[in-house]
Order: C-alpha cells, then structure tokens, then sequence
C-alpha cells in the first residue's frame, strides 16, 4: 500500500444563482486536479448554488437545481478516478441544512451537514439553515429520483461521518466550525482521521488572513494530519472571498493567491501519510485518543495513495513554503480592485464614474489599481480577463496595453466645484491624478444648479438663507451645504447615464457610479443623505481613514504617483461653504474629532462592542499620565474632554440611516433582510 498522496484544494470565483457557470468552474476544477495527479479534490461551501444567494436560500427551485447540477457532474465520466468534496444545500425532512457531498465516480458516498453556523458579522446562516447539532450521528437521506438511478439505491448517509479508505481516513470540517473554541477536527483527529478538509465562505476583511493561517497550522501542530482548505474567490455581492491552502502538521505545503483575477484556481501538494503518523507518537495523545467520541466510517474502495507512485522518483513531497502576506496598505489596493472588476464584468456596466469634488480620491487611486491588476492579468494570458476586456474596452479594437489606457476607455471622474466654495488648489489636484491614471475627466461648476435651488427658497418662502461664515443659522448653513451636496449626487447620475454616449462609445451603455465615504464617516453620520455618498457601489465603505491614508502614501510610491502627495497633505475638506481670507471649512472641525479619533471610536463601538459607558477606557488610554514613547501620537485629553468627544460621537452615531418600518413581510424577502 502506497503512502504519498496528492491532493488538491481550489478558489473558485462563483456567482449567486449561475447554476450553469457554477458547475461548469467546478467541472473545469476538478479536471485541473486530476491533470496536476490529485486523488482528493476539496471544493468551497456552497459552490453549486453560489454562497451570497441571500433570501433564495429559502427557495425550493434552489434546492432543485442544485441537485440537477449535483447530477450533471455525478454522470460527467471526465470526474471519475477522483474523491469528489462538493458544496451544495440539501433539504432533509423539510429542514435546510448547509452541506458536504463526498462523491466517487459517479456515486455519493456521504452528505455532511454543517454543524456550526456563522451568525456574526455580516453573516446569518441561522435565517437560512439549521445547524446540524449531532455530533457523530448519522442517518439515512432519501434520494431524489434522478440520483436514485446513478446510486442504484434510494438512500446515502446523512450526518457528522469520515470516510474510510484502505490507506487512510478523511473528515470534513466547513467554514465557522475552524473557528469555534471546541472545534470538530479535534475529535476527527483523536478518531484517527488523517485528512481534514475545509470548505469555507470566508469573507475578506483586512488583516485576517494571518488569523485564518494561525488556526490552520496551530491545529494540525497540535493534533497532526492534513489540512485542506478552500475557499471562493472574487465578489459575492457585498464580500470578496480568498486564498486557499493545504497544510500538513503545522507546516504550509500549498498557498492560492489571496487576491486574483482567475475564476479556477487549484493548487495541489503531494504528502507522505508515514509524515502524520509519525508526528502523532505522544503518549498522551494515545491516552486521549482512546476515549475520543467514535465517528460512524462510511467505506470505500478507493485509495488516495498507491504502490506505483511510491515507486516513481520523480514525485515527492513538497516541502514547506512561507506563507505569503500582504501589508494593509496592499490589501487595500488589491482586494478593493478585485472586487471592482468582478463587479464590473458581472454587471453588464460601460465603467465607473467617480466625482473627485472635495477632493475625494482614494476611490479613483483604487480603480486605477483595478486597472493595473487587469493589464498585469491580460500581460499574463489570462483568456477570461482577455475576453471581459475586449467586451468593455469598445473605444478600441485594440487590447489596452497600459493601465492608463485602460483608465481611458472605462473610468470617468468629474471634478463639480462652486466659484466661492471650491480652492483652485482641489481643482488642480482632481486634474492632476485624473491625468496621472489616465481617466476622462469632466471639470464642470454646478453654480447654476445651486442657485436655481436656492432661489425656490428665496422666491417662495421671501426668505434668503445665509452662509455660517455670512452670519446665517445653523439651518440656514446646511441647507445650503445640502443642496451642492445632494446637486453633485444627481449630477454624478446625470453625467453616468450619458457620458458613454456623448463619447460616442459603441454600443452606449451607462456608468456605475462610486461612492467614497469611508467608515468612520458613516458610524459619525458625516455626509449627507442622498449626497456623493450614495452610489451604486462604496469600495471603501468599511475601510477607515487612517487604513486609507496609509494605502495612499503606499500608492504614491508603488503607483508612482507623485501627486497623491498634495492630497496627503491637504486638509480634509467637503468644501460645501464659502472660502475667505480667514476661514477653510475642515471636516475634522466639523466633526469634532480627528479621523484618528475616529478610528479609534469606530474600533470600540463596532469591534470591542463598547457601549457609551465602555468608553471610559479612553480616559486612561488618552489620559496625561499614560507612558507614551517618542513617537507617541496619541492625544492627550482631560477626562471632561474625553467625555465630551464620545457623547459628540454616540449622538451623531449612524445618523444618516434611513430607518425601514416593515408591514409587510414581502418586502424583507425583497431585500433579503
């Protein structure tokens, strides 16, 4: 009996609902595998039907065509010789569960139901699924007629079972299950499984994939075994999913990349089993194994390893790699880019537009790196990437060969200033970088709008509001600052919709308006409702403004765009009032904070669950009598201060959100909330 094994994990970039491209990823996945000389392929949760399918989870025809497609891959003679790990829904006795199919040549061998499910965050898998909450127990699921025929029976094995080869033991663990404190693969590996895999929906946040890796390596360190994870690659509505990896007794054998443009990705590693039992020699595992809980083992003919392989010297293990992170700064550029152009090409959009008034430009700074990982990805071979460009870039039958020209053809900014408001400084600064990134750019002054606006009230009510710095209101000041604010909204949708056309684009279409109002202005309430904020799409919309002032700096050098360096040194202003000789309106006076202030309120609020009253913390933390280094830039506030900025936060906090009074239940199922 052989003992090296070749297995094979994948990222695929599923959609929501595209049962037909869904199943034709995974086919072209698992035909990758077995050309690479995998016996094991290992899928993402939920591939069949797409993870983000929201409220259609609930659907009967969802689950159906699942299995439809679950079928046409089963008869599919091109998967045979491989150990299938297949992600699907599965309703079992009127009850929907989020599952596993382990299926071999053409059969399926075992379902298993998630055990765990997410509920933090922006996920709620309980509004869906149930948890399948019976560790080790297993019953019988009857099969549909049209899978009857290929199993030759009318059930299979439903429930928390390992599969059992004549060389070794498999065990599947999804997703959340990774990261709960009593997690399932510690009972598999007690039991003697040797192979863990992991189909995953993990969603990308900054900074978690070392956290993810840690999990991984720290389990199969302490308990052995392999480890295989997979993931779903690219955009998923409101997510970005990444980076697969095959680890093997703490040590990473295989790594896909965290942010790519390619819809199937698998990356193999060949192990030796011998490698696992041998690390397993601890007598006081022994003694914890033997009264570990027993799984029920569904049996198969199949091997994963066999005698000729040993004996071939031209295949070996792999050997440990380092595992491959990026700085915050280029997470930024990377995962917001490969989510644009997913979005993008999935849409059926001619481009973006951006409004660069205020001086909004870390939005355009990201599409331009969308711009630079599609060209790196056309320079590359990429036949999709090729094909989507060809299908946007219409200016021209010939392929953009530089980031720039495809800025050209696709993205739109549109600097929309007021003579009294706006600095000739942020003019510039817009036409700079729209020149530096090769997007078109529209310069325009929207004073006519404004004072048409403005003019209703005077007209109408014979009243005639005033500035702040004019010696009017408070009202007076905003409602004048909201209408140039909510003017450029209906100006950006304006000019999206035609813009394509008055460029004479072939075939028309319109543009995808961005917004860039990034987190912390969304927990504080700064912005205005139905101002440039609203947009189609905000890829900086979770992303704080200290992360984007560092990404900038990074863009300035590794973009080589020098004129980022006036935006980092410029205020931050909305400019919606009046410029004089002895007043700029900044948003950090407007708000009462600093954005670091900011960040650090929006951190404790969303991340910490801090309450108003949780926020004392800070008195110390900002406090004069805290050890502070050198370079310490920490503030330094007497309690009464502190107090005061944290009671500004909480009563502004989230202010702009529309409340949604529900009497109909419709309409949640609608927006899938």
């Amino acid at each position: 009996m052989g003992h090296l094994i070749t297995v094979a994990t994948c990222n695929l970039n599923q959609w929501a609902l595209d049962f037909e491209g869904n199943t034709k990823r995974i086919i072209e996945s698992i035909h990758k595998a077995k050309e690479a000389g995998a016996s094991l392929r290992v899928g993402p949760e939920l591939e069949i039907c797409g993870y983000g399918c929201l409220d259609h989870l609930l659907e009967q025809d969802l689950y159906l065509h699942s299995l439809q497609c679950l079928e046409i891959i089963l008869r599919d003679e091109s998967c045979y010789g491989i150990l299938l790990d297949i992600g699907m829904p599965i309703l079992h006795r009127n009850v929907r569960y989020n599952c596993r199919v382990i299926c071999l040549d053409g059969r399926i061998l075992l379902i298993r139901p998630k055990l765990y499910l997410a509920g933090d965050g922006n996920y709620r898998e309980q509004r869906f699924f149930t948890p399948w909450l019976r560790p080790q127990y297993c019953e019988d699921y009857y099969l549909p007629r049209m899978l009857q025929k290929l199993q030759k029976s009318t059930k299979v094995r439903i429930g928390d079972a390992v599969i059992s080869t004549p060389d070794t033991t498999i065990g599947c663990e999804t997703c959340e299950e990774l990261f709960t404190p009593d997690p399932p693969h510690n009972h598999m590996s007690l039991n003697g499984v040797e192979v863990i895999t992991n189909s995953s929906g993990s969603h990308f946040t900054l900074r978690k994939l070392n956290t993810r890796m840690q999990l991984i390596t720290e389990a199969t360190r302490k308990n052995g075994g392999i480890y295989i994870y997979a993931n779903q690659q690219g955009c998923d509505g409101d997510r970005l999913y990444c980076c697969a990896m095959i680890i093997c007794n703490g040590k990473l054998l295989a790594q896909g990349s965290q942010f790519g443009l390619t819809d199937v990705e698998v990356v193999t590693a060949t192990i030796d089993l011998e490698e696992v039992r041998a690390y397993r020699f601890a007598p006081s595992r022994g003694l914890q194994a033997v009264k570990a809980p027993v799984y029920e083992r569904i049996e198969t003919w199949f091997e994963l390893s066999s005698e000729a392989g040993d004996l071939d010297p031209h295949r070996v293990p792999s050997l440990e790699i380092q595992p491959r992170y990026h700085s915050p700064e280029e997470e930024i550029a990377f995962c917001t880019g490969a989510y644009l152009w997913d979005y993008l090409r999935r849409c059926g959009a001619a481009g973006y537009l951006v409004p660069l008034s205020g001086g909004m430009y870390e939005t355009a700074t990201i599409v331009f790196s969308m711009c630079r990982m599609v060209i790196e990805a056309v320079k590359a071979g990429n036949e999709q990437v090729i094909a989507d460009v060809k299908r946007l870039a219409k200016f021209s039958e010939k392929i953009p060969e530089t980031p720039e020209d495809l800025c050209g053809q696709i993205f739109h900014t549109v600097y929309m200033g007021m003579s009294k408001q706006s600095s000739k400084e942020t003019r510039q600064r817009a036409k700079d970088l729209a020149e530096a990134i090769g997007a078109y750019h529209v310069n325009l002054d929207i004073d006519e709008v404004y004072n048409a606006q403005r003019n209703l009230i005077v007209n109408t009510l014979n009243f005639e509001p005033k500035f702040k710095v004019e010696g009017g209101s408070i009202a007076e000041n905003l409602t004048l600052q909201n209408i140039q604010a909510r003017s450029r909204m209906v100006t950006a949708y304006e000019f999206a919709q035609i813009l394509p056309s008055t460029r004479k684009r072939p075939g028309g279409g319109s543009l995808l308006v961005l917004g860039s109002a990034n987190v912390g202005e969304s927990l504080r309430g700064y912005l205005t409702k139905y101002d440039c904020s609203s947009a189609d799409i905000n890829p900086i919309g979770s992303i704080d403004k200290s992360d984007l002032k560092r990404f900038i700096a990074w863009a300035e050098v590794n973009f080589n765009l020098p004129c980022l360096h006036d935006f980092l040194t410029a205020v931050p202003t909305a400019e919606l009032e009046p410029i004089t000789e002895t007043y700029v309106q900044s948003d950090e006076a407007d708000m009462g904070m600093t954005y670091d202030e900011l960040t650090v309120f929006g951190r404790l609020r969303k991340v910490d669950k801090l309450g108003p009253y949780g926020f004392q913390r800070l008195v110390h933390e900002w406090g004069p009598n805290r050890p502070r280094a050198g370079d310490d830039k920490t503030p330094v506030y007497t309690p009464k201060q502190v107090a005061e900025k944290v009671k500004r936060f909480f009563h502004y906090y989230a202010i702009v959100s529309t409340p949604l009074y529900r009497s109909h239940s419709v309409r949640s199922h609608w927006l899938g909330v």
